[in-house]
């Protein structure tokens, strides 16, 4: 297989990927909706992952190993392990915004957030990749995801608290790329996505668990409880697809390639998923379609650098 076809193929599924973040935020928000508590709906949807990537752990054990043995010979970090923290802060903010602000609005602050952190983090060459430059049409592209999400939030400028909730996924967009760089580390020294993909599950949930804690000591339980609905639980192992799938094209692509691929398919599905089933902040208005627009413009621009 050539180069071309390579990257076509490995955008192709990052595209993929990106679609189903978007569902994952649409479940993951109405798990937080019902349950009245985001970080609850994202420790459950975390903890569900995790305890399906544990009955596969036997046939990861030689990973595993290979990435213990890498972190004790110092090929590895021990921060390069703990990208799961921004998976948990994404799945949290997911919970808390995505019911007040749309499934749209909230991926296009994710993906401004990501796309200019993507940059860095290829600029610095924390991605297995290694260091690739920033170009003027990456800066462009850039540029215009931040000029999108001002676009798609601009009807609820008037609402200062669901403006203060959109910088949540812009922030989380901003780990995001960092955890996909350090990902396909520790995916490249295991030779496997699954071990990077368990430990990001295992990192994430202990963090999710400290939080809820936290939050139950000082707020008591959630109000709500446990919905009947199987498909909102249904969060996890879609997060276990999408992550092991950039470990493994983070390695061809990129962190940039594979946050532009996986923005065009967050903002694909997410028109779609509040184009059929609008929750309460209802159906995609023309400026948050407008804002999605402009980012796919600026995937397009990104791209060609």
């Amino acid at each position: 297989m050539n180069t071309g076809t390579t990257r076509a193929a490995g955008v192709g599924l990052a595209v993929l990927a990106g679609a189903g973040l978007a569902l994952q935020s649409r479940i993951n928000g109405e798990l937080g909706r019902q349950l009245g508590d985001g970080i609850a709906a994202a420790t459950i949807s975390f903890g569900i992952g995790f305890v399906v990537l544990l009955f596969a752990l036997p046939f990861m054990r030689t990973g595993v190993g290979k990435v213990v043995a890498a972190v004790r010979g110092g090929s590895l970090r021990w921060w390069q392990c703990i990208g799961g923290a921004c998976g948990a802060f994404l799945v949290t903010t997911q919970g808390l915004t995505v019911p007040l602000l749309g499934v749209s609005v909230f991926i296009v602050a994710l993906v401004a957030g990501q796309s200019a952190s993507s940059l860095a983090v290829d600029r610095a060459g924390i991605g297995p990749g290694g260091v690739r430059p920033v170009t003027r049409n990456r800066l462009i592209g850039a540029a215009l995801c931040v000029v999108a999400v001002f676009v798609a939030v601009s009807t609820h400028l008037g609402d200062p608290r669901a403006t203060g909730l959109a910088v949540l996924p812009l922030l989380a967009g901003l780990g995001l790329a960092w955890q996909q760089g350090v990902n396909g580390r520790v995916a490249g020294a295991a030779g496997s996505p699954w071990p990077a993909t368990l430990l990001n599950f295992a990192v994430g949930t202990c963090a999710l668990l400290l939080a809820l804690a936290v939050e139950y000591a000082l707020r008591g339980a959630p109000p709500g409880h446990l919905p009947p609905q199987f498909w909102l639980y249904l969060g996890g192992p879609l997060g276990i697809t999408f992550i092991a799938i950039a470990a493994v094209v983070v390695h061809r692509i990129g962190v940039l390639l594979l946050g532009l691929g996986m923005i065009a398919g967050q903002i694909l599905g997410a028109l779609v998923i509040d184009a059929l089933a609008p929750g309460a902040a209802g159906r995609p208005d023309a400026l948050t379609v407008t804002g999605a627009v402009l980012t796919l413009v600026a995937v397009r621009i990104a791209a060609r650098g």
